[in-house]
């Protein structure tokens, strides 16, 4: 079980699964044991910039919250998780993934193949486990928050925790503006 980033008393590992209306995400999430914080928020549906709109109302720094780009590389599909407030390096993220080249998947089979709709597409609990790369500003901070499955639905836990259910690496892949 990875322990939990939270001072005690902010949030603790459910004790019992979660009762329907969970997402894949949630689901993993407790059959890991993997500590988390569930943040909601009133997603406004005429927004386009998710991230921005998950940031602003979580009252979290955009560094802190992570948004789920689906790539496609010679290899085949990937996925990288960088900042809302910066710019996927489609570079970057193709060497990190051991390609030559990528470029930001369709939208349409994005969501076939995570089986989440666009501005809700977690990193966790996709349907088929995609190589995936998260970047390096995540490491070494506390907690990120990232799409819990849905617009309106954040998940907040350990990066390292991140990384250790996907199987996943840090690596220098977004551009700040």
């Amino acid at each position: 079980m990875v322990p939990s980033p939270y001072p005690e008393g902010v949030a603790k590992k459910r004790k019992q699964p979660r009762q329907s209306g969970g997402t894949p995400a949630t689901v993993l999430l407790d059959k890991a044991g993997v500590a988390y914080s569930v943040r909601a928020y009133a997603h406004d549906p005429r927004a386009t910039n998710y991230g921005t709109e998950a940031a602003q109302a979580l009252a979290a720094e955009p560094g802190q919250v992570f948004k789920t780009l689906l790539i496609e590389t010679d290899h085949g599909l990937g996925v990288a998780v960088v900042p809302v407030g910066a710019l996927l390096d489609l570079k970057a993220a193709a060497a990190a993934l051991g390609a030559k080249r990528a470029t930001m998947a369709d939208p349409h089979l994005a969501e076939r193949t995570t089986g989440y709709v666009v501005g809700g597409i977690s990193p966790l609990g996709q349907r088929k486990r995609l190589p995936t790369v998260v970047d390096v500003s995540a490491q070494g901070r506390p907690t990120i928050l990232v799409s819990g499955g849905r617009r309106g639905l954040d998940l907040e836990l350990a990066p390292d925790a991140l990384l250790a259910l996907l199987a996943a690496s840090y690596a220098d892949i977004a551009r700040r503006s």
